[in-house]
């Protein structure tokens, strides 16, 4: 990375201005001092107190990142919606964790994407800045590097991260359209469950109803924050599970994942600073069963 130092910014250490300019985190500056990162002006090397003046070039040779050694590389057919040097967009098939755990060593996004960084000689480990549900399909945003998920990861925070779901309900709601605000916490004895309670971290879901089956209904979620299972939990306790989601009350009888999909996914990209938007259509298996149920009349 290397930027040429505005009057803006005379003056400044530049641990100050990669900081409150550049947007790095405590993280990154940890990296740089004590992994084998480099920091030049005017390609001489300097500490970060080092002052600068208007017209330094200053240069960031960030270390070699390391990978995790539970992580390996597979030769696993991703769907790359979009890539450029700094990030990728993917749609993600159910079925698919994203990263490696005790249960699931293999098939992995990350195992994947580790793969797919191979192939391509692209020196990175995996930094993924929005996570899904292993049985959740749709649109997930990685970063490719440290510094780009610095920056998104700070995007996140800010709320400048949008994602939309499309869910399949079981029943029907009294409102066509809502706010769901309820706190979600861990259930007690579980590991993995969460449910709504009233010690649990503040939990919004914006919804609403775009088509009435017989049965079901199809919905369009917005999450204003974002807890483990948000969605699933948050419709189980208006007593809509979610198809297919038989750990929150759902059936199974038309869908074995829980019925739930990303399919808009939005960000300013952090380095031209364009608005990015990405669409990905329903999953073959959530069309056949609005398909196949009966639309009321």
């Amino acid at each position: 990375m290397e930027w040429k130092i505005k009057p803006i910014d005379e003056g400044k250490q530049i641990r100050e201005y990669l900081q409150e300019v550049q947007g790095f985190s405590k993280r990154i500056m940890k990296a740089l001092k004590y992994e084998g990162g480099e920091i030049l002006v005017n390609g001489n090397p300097e500490t970060v107190t080092f002052k600068l003046s208007t017209g330094d070039t200053l240069s960031i040779l960030f270390p070699p990142e390391k990978k995790g050694s539970y992580m390996k590389a597979e030769n696993i057919p991703l769907n790359v919606v979009y890539e450029d040097e700094e990030l990728l967009v993917l749609n993600k098939s159910a079925g698919m964790p994203v990263t490696p755990s005790y249960q699931h060593t293999s098939g992995t996004v990350a195992n994947g994407l580790l793969g797919y960084y191979e192939k391509k000689n692209i020196p990175y480990t995996i930094h993924i800045v929005t996570r899904l549900d292993r049985d959740t399909s749709g649109l997930m945003l990685v970063a490719k590097h440290r510094y780009s998920h610095s920056l998104l990861s700070l995007q996140q925070k800010t709320g400048t991260v949008k994602r939309k779901y499309k869910a399949i309900l079981e029943g029907s709601l009294p409102e066509k359209s809502g706010i769901i605000v309820a706190p979600i916490g861990r259930k007690e004895g579980s590991i993995i469950e969460r449910t709504v309670e009233e010690n649990g971290k503040h939990a919004i879901t914006h919804y609403q109803i775009t088509k009435e089956l017989l049965e079901h209904s199809l919905a369009a979620v917005q999450l204003e924050t974002g807890r483990t299972h948000q969605i699933r939990v948050h419709f189980s306790y208006m007593g809509c599970p979610l198809a297919g989601d038989d750990l929150y009350g759902g059936s199974r009888q038309w869908m074995n994942r829980q019925a739930l999909h990303c399919d808009e996914l939005s960000f300013i990209h952090p380095f031209t600073k364009e608005q990015m938007q990405f669409c990905a259509p329903l999953p073959p298996d959530m069309q056949a069963m609005v398909h196949c149920t009966s639309q009321k009349s």
